[in-house]
């Protein structure tokens, strides 16, 4: 039994539906709180992250080897194809256009000639001729030369012919091998441009080739010189020779003696000068080089030989009428010059700037005689390549007060060239007569042009715009005007209107002084008599001697065009050499200037190499 509610009412109490009602008032409203703060909570991450981002799946493509995105792919082969039309759409353009080739500039006036100028050598050889010589009514010649004499291994079959004769002149064509390797020491690049690099080079090698065979060239001390073949005597009447008879030089079938030099500084020097000359254009080629050191010392040795001083053409008939050497110390200074920028060796500046050179050799006296370069004098050549050394080198003492003097000389010489001085005498029509008039003036104009021009280069070369005469002062371009006069003479701006070398431009001369170019190559030999007939003949020459640059005209500018007057019409080797360091001196086809260094290849430093450094210090 229950008690009894006294409050009234049952006594259970009913809790469900108040909690119920109650709890749900109280959650409703921490729901709606909460609500209210989730709601404020996305707006404020709105605020800072923006909207909610779906991630999408990245999409791949299997390629076998590898495995890349989609995306990268096709960004791949979009970078491909526009690298393959900004850069292969042009070049496959390119090449389907018709080509068309620049050409260089025709070349000037005087490349043609020197072009010409060269192939007067080809026409020259003698000995057996190379398939590519390029003259073709020449051939095989003096195959016999030297054979008699026994001690020489190869005889003396090669070299040149030194001009419309038969004779080979060792003098000269010494001298010619010279003055061709100083114009490709000084002018390659120009050699090089115009393409005729190798066949200059060809053309000193079978000279220099040929020298070597004229003594003993593999010992270090000889006692004589083979000094020429052939030639004749003096005023000789019927005797068969090479001045007696007219004959090709294929055909000859006369005694061609030797003559031999037991003395001769003049000649040994100037063999030592091309030798040497030579191996600095050869130095690319050791042990050739080297073979021309070797000879050019051992000839050299022989003309310092104090027993053997006396000209090598005194007392010889053969010579002495046609080549006589008038002194020999200025091949001292030349050959020496040479054989310093072949070896470096400082005893032969030493003997080049000796002041005995210059006193026996008159150097520097004011003779005008001595400021023409020839076959016979090199002392304006000599101290025009030791003034060089001066330019550029600037050796100082113990070389400095004879290398200025050279100087000095050197440009007066240039002085006495300007016809503002009347130094030498000209022709009306523009020709320096440095000869005084005499026959076969070219040769000399020639030289003086190259002389010129080169000084001209050296000058430019350091920056010097020019040289003094006396209180004048002269611009370079002096020197080039004469010497472009010169040439241009040369070439055809004479009173005759003529070019005075073979097979340039229109009118030259066809009645060349020349048994070669005078006789017809037609199978049929002529003898020693018969080919008198071709001398004495009306008719141009049936060969032009291509290149030939003639004896020229008188000191009133007339020329006579007569096969049998060898003043007038007959070219030599030096002559020859000569023209051609003018024309490559003035070339512009190859460029400019000279090339400075190469000569002082061998050269060694002037001054004492810097210590090396203290060692280390040490405690």
């Amino acid at each position: 039994m229950h008690a009894r509610n006294h409050w009234g009412g049952s006594f259970d109490v009913n809790h469900g539906e108040e909690e119920k009602s109650w709890n749900t008032e109280w959650d409703r409203a921490a729901l709606q709180s909460q609500q209210q703060d989730r709601s404020l909570d996305e707006t404020q991450q709105g605020w800072l992250l923006g909207p909610p981002q779906t991630k999408k799946k990245d999409k791949y493509v299997d390629l076998g080897c590898i495995v890349c995105s989609r995306k990268a792919f096709k960004w791949t082969l979009i970078s491909i194809l526009s690298a393959f039309i900004v850069i292969a759409v042009p070049i496959i353009i390119a090449k389907s256009l018709p080509k068309h080739t620049r050409r260089p500039p025709p070349p000037d006036n005087y490349t043609v000639a020197l072009r010409k100028a060269l192939l007067f050598f080809n026409a020259q050889k003698s000995g057996n001729l190379p398939k590519n010589n390029g003259i073709s009514w020449r051939g095989n010649s003096g195959l016999n030369d030297g054979k008699e004499e026994m001690d020489l291994k190869g005889w003396l079959v090669g070299g040149y012919y030194d001009a419309g004769d038969n004779t080979k002149f060792h003098f000269p064509m010494a001298f010619s091998m010279t003055m061709l390797s100083w114009s490709l020491i000084e002018y390659s690049h120009k050699y090089q441009s115009i393409g005729e690099y190798d066949h200059i080079r060809d053309l000193i090698k079978w000279g220099t080739d040929y020298l070597l065979l004229t003594f003993n060239s593999s010992a270090t001390k000889i006692d004589k010189i083979y000094c020429q073949v052939g030639g004749s005597l003096n005023g000789s009447i019927a005797t068969p020779d090479d001045h007696y008879c007219w004959m090709r030089p294929e055909d000859m079938d006369y005694k061609r003696p030797v003559q031999t030099a037991y003395a001769g500084p003049d000649l040994a020097g100037e063999m030592a000068a091309a030798l040497a000359a030579a191996s600095i254009v050869f130095r690319d080629n050791g042990a050739y080089s080297r073979k021309l050191i070797k000879g050019a010392q051992t000839v050299f040795a022989f003309a310092r030989d104090g027993s053997k001083r006396r000209s090598y053409s005194r007392g010889n008939p053969y010579i002495q009428p046609y080549y006589n050497s008038s002194g020999y110390y200025d091949e001292y200074m030349w050959g020496a010059a040479w054989l310093y920028y072949a070896t470096g060796n400082v005893s032969y500046i030493s003997l080049a700037t000796n002041p005995g050179l210059s006193k026996n050799s008159k150097a520097l006296y004011d003779i005008p005689t001595n400021r023409a370069l020839s076959w016979d004098n090199k002392l304006p050549a000599a101290m025009l390549l030791l003034t060089r050394y001066r330019i550029f080198l600037s050796p100082g003492y113990p070389y400095e007060d004879m290398l200025h003097m050279y100087h000095n000389v050197t440009a007066l010489t240039m002085c006495s060239y300007l016809k503002e001085f009347h130094y030498f005498n000209w022709t009306q029509g523009g020709m320096i007569q440095l000869n005084l008039g005499k026959p076969n003036p070219l040769q000399y104009v020639a030289n003086a042009a190259f002389l010129a021009n080169l000084f001209a280069d050296y000058l430019n070369a350091t920056g010097v715009p020019g040289w003094n005469c006396n209180s004048r002062f002269f611009s370079s371009e002096y020197l080039r005007n004469f010497a472009t006069s010169q040439v241009d003479y040369i070439l055809g701006k004479n009173p005759m209107n003529m070019s005075y070398v073979v097979g340039y431009d229109k009118k030259f001369p066809r009645h060349v002084h020349h048994r070669g170019a005078s006789i017809p190559h037609n199978n049929i030999k002529y003898s020693c008599t018969g080919g008198w007939k071709w001398r004495d003949s009306q008719n141009p020459n049936p060969n032009n001697i291509t290149g030939a640059m003639v004896g020229g005209p008188d000191r009133f500018d007339h020329f006579r065009d007569v096969r049998t007057n060898s003043n007038y019409t007959e070219p030599t080797l030096a002559g020859n050499a000569g023209l051609i360091a003018a024309l490559a001196s003035l070339t512009r086809s190859g460029g400019h200037g000279i090339d400075k260094n190469t000569i002082f290849s061998a050269v060694p430093p002037l001054y004492p190499k810097s210590p090396p450094p203290a060692a280390p210090w040490r405690p």
